[in-house]
């Protein structure tokens, strides 16, 4: 008769040791499976405790604030005003790094590869954000996969200004008239290839059917000097920027491209008022961390940044430089980058822009 098999250990068969097979084929599998099923179910709870516990004490360290631009631009300003209010209400300080290069790639690709621990962010413009994923093909981050957004941080319109002993236009229909018949002979002046000031006078060219030189400028500062000095004829500058030259009358004003009259140059009509629909176009600065952050401390730093933002000085020193203060969700945010590279990269195939 053939012996039963026991669980009761090995038998002897000659010198070899023989174990028992289970009696039910996969036993030690299944019970295998249930045992890491139970590890895991016991540890999950520890692990958002952890998750949990990281959010509340952050920050633990210093947090950096990376501007991928030199000091004293928009980026730089905003990011400064943002840090100094965070470190106000947190235990520890937030400190403004400047990593300028390449059209802010430089300080961006820092952002992509820190840890997502909170402690380092990033303020930077609409180039950063958006325009370069439209005009540089081989950039080296993917600001949408790159990043965890966080918020829209502030917006400014940008307002259309002409030399006033140059071009006689006082509005929109006489300046695309004046385009029109001065044809590439005149040129009008960015603070460089695809900052915003650049894709905004693309825009309207391509709306409007009009023709006028491009000149570029190592910032809005010479391309505004190069306008009052005749040397060039037209220009879209940020709101905050140009206001003090338009009031000094040493530029003269056709449109802001806001949705409504700016507070700061209530006499300057809006693009839509002016007979050009669907020309509503801002300059921006968002906030963003490294990739892959944890929802818990997400929420935390957000919060922390948008108080910040939303401060009674901070909205008032904004204001005063022509930035409206927006401060919106991480989704939000989101969605409109999104639609940003989307309108700009078709810009830039439309006017085949190409990076310096």
């Amino acid at each position: 008769m053939t012996s039963r098999l026991t669980r009761e250990g090995p038998r002897k068969q000659g010198s070899a040791a023989v174990h028992a097979r289970p009696l039910v084929p996969g036993v030690t599998t299944i019970m295998h499976r249930r045992i890491l099923l139970k590890t895991a179910a016991l540890a999950a709870p520890s692990l958002l405790l952890s998750r949990e516990a990281a959010a509340q004490s952050w920050p633990e360290r210093p947090v950096t604030m990376i501007v991928p631009f030199a000091a004293g631009g928009s980026a730089d300003i905003v990011g400064r005003a943002v840090a100094q209010r965070m470190s106000a209400e947190l235990p520890r300080p937030v400190v403004v790094e400047n990593r300028a290069g390449a059209a802010g790639e430089i300080g961006a690709r820092v952002l992509a590869r820190a840890l997502p621990d909170g402690h380092t962010l990033m303020t930077a413009p609409i180039s950063t954000f958006a325009i370069n994923k439209a005009l540089r093909p081989k950039l080296g981050y993917d600001p949408e996969a790159d990043f965890t957004n966080l918020t829209l941080a502030v917006t400014s319109p940008n307002v259309l200004v002409v030399h006033p002993g140059q071009v006689s236009a006082n509005t929109l229909d006489e300046f695309v008239a004046w385009m029109k018949r001065s044809g590439a002979r005149d040129a009008y002046s960015t603070s460089g290839v695809g900052a915003s000031d650049h894709l905004t006078m693309e825009l309207l060219k391509q709306r409007t059917g009009s023709t006028i030189a491009h000149i570029p400028y190592g910032g809005g500062a010479p391309a505004t000097t190069d306008l009052i000095a005749g040397n060039v004829q037209a220009s879209f500058q940020n709101l905050g920027f140009i206001t003090p030259f338009i009031r000094e009358k040493q530029v003269k004003p056709i449109l802001v491209t806001s949705e409504q009259r700016h507070p700061l140059l209530p006499d300057v009509p809006t693009a839509a008022e002016a007979g050009l629909n669907d020309f509503v176009v801002y300059s921006w600065q968002a906030i963003a961390a490294p990739p892959k952050m944890d929802p818990a401390l997400l929420s935390t730093v957000h919060a922390s940044i948008t108080k910040a933002l939303r401060h009674p000085e901070t909205i008032k020193q904004m204001e005063m430089i022509g930035f409206t203060v927006v401060a919106n969700s991480p989704e939000e945010f989101q969605a409109f980058q999104k639609a940003e590279i989307a309108r700009w990269s078709q810009v830039v195939r439309a006017g085949n822009i190409q990076a310096d």
